[in-house]
């Protein structure tokens, strides 16, 4: 049986611009016991999000996780905290050290916070930090330590109350190859029997040494022929919003509306395209999903083209001809 259950996972975000942002869309998988998983995208593909619901500190829109048959998403007030102080482990991408503490003092303030007495705080802390190899380290503050050395504290805290899951955002991003080696073969000794682990990050490296790889980018299928013909009736919605890219389209007759979801319902129309107009390249260019969504405003014509015959017919593309140049993406 699994150890971490993923269903249906569905996150969305209003954001500043005015329009919804789905993070992940209907996202499920399975992680076993002792397991490293890696979670990998580029920026902006949903990992930290996934992390944040693992944690249970995002409440996603639909769907569930599950860990060890406690499901996470329906945890709140003082069932979250306890399921987040002893269940889950976490190392951030920045560190988030406090800068007046030592390397010990770093350790020791969840264990204090939790009530554990100062004597075993300080031992648990002193173990942990041999365990990661900064017994050398204990009296010294962050600025005296490198990036590698921020890194170890960092994991070292988050195995304070010996977790059965830890998570890590991108833990390799600040660190020379020399710290990258060492933080990975330390993050691989962490999954073991008794414990799970997962690593966001856009490195693939990464999946290298990992038991189970989640892919977040976007994957579109790829067309057997370099172009398509597609008719749409007036109404009729070529693609949403989120959805991988592969084609690029230009319209032969009718017109396509371009626009986004508001948050609370509505929509933003982002542009009008024409016959004679390309919509659609960035996203199949930059292996982005869709960033709105179109569909017909009248009886439509389009031929759809792979990313090569796109280049062909346009070979120097500035900007779509959507008012707004990342408006289908």
């Amino acid at each position: 049986m699994a150890e971490l259950e993923v269903r249906d996972l569905t996150v969305e975000f209003n954001t500043s611009g005015g329009y919804v942002l789905r993070a992940l869309a209907g996202l499920c998988f399975d992680a076993f016991d002792g397991e490293l998983v890696v979670v990998l995208g580029p920026s902006g593909s949903g990992k930290t999000t996934l992390l944040s619901c693992l944690a249970g500190l995002l409440t996603p829109k639909s769907g569930t996780v599950t860990f060890r048959g406690q499901e996470i998403t329906g945890l709140g007030g003082r069932a979250g905290a306890t399921y987040r102080r002893h269940t889950v482990g976490i190392v951030f991408q920045a560190f988030n050290l406090i800068p007046s503490l030592s390397a010990r003092g770093n350790v020791r303030a969840p264990l204090r916070l939790a009530g554990v007495p100062r004597r075993r705080s300080q031992e648990r802390a002193e173990t942990l930090l041999g365990t990661v190899g900064l017994s050398d380290r204990l009296g010294h503050r962050p600025a005296q330590l490198s990036g590698g050395q921020q890194q170890r504290v960092a994991i070292a805290r988050a195995l304070v109350h010996d977790p059965p899951l830890v998570i890590a955002d991108e833990p390799t991003a600040h660190l020379d190859y020399v710290q990258v080696e060492s933080t990975l073969r330390l993050i691989r000794t962490l999954a073991e029997p008794g414990r799970l682990v997962l690593v966001a990050t856009h490195d693939d490296r990464i999946t290298n040494i990992a038991d189970r790889v989640i892919d977040l980018a976007p994957h579109a299928v790829q067309p057997e022929e370099d172009s398509q013909r597609v008719t749409l009736d007036a109404g009729e919605v070529l693609f949403e919003q989120g959805d991988p890219a592969c084609i690029v389209y230009f319209i032969e007759e009718g017109s396509i509306e371009i626009y986004r979801a508001r948050p609370g319902g509505g929509e933003h129309q982002v542009a009008i395209v024409e016959p004679g107009q390309y919509f659609g390249e960035l996203g199949p260019m930059l292996n982005l999903a869709r960033s709105a969504s179109a569909r017909a405003l009248t009886p439509t014509r389009l031929t759809g083209m792979t990313v090569s015959a796109f280049k062909t017919r346009v070979p120097a593309p500035a900007v779509s001809a959507c008012s707004d140049p990342l408006a289908a993406t």
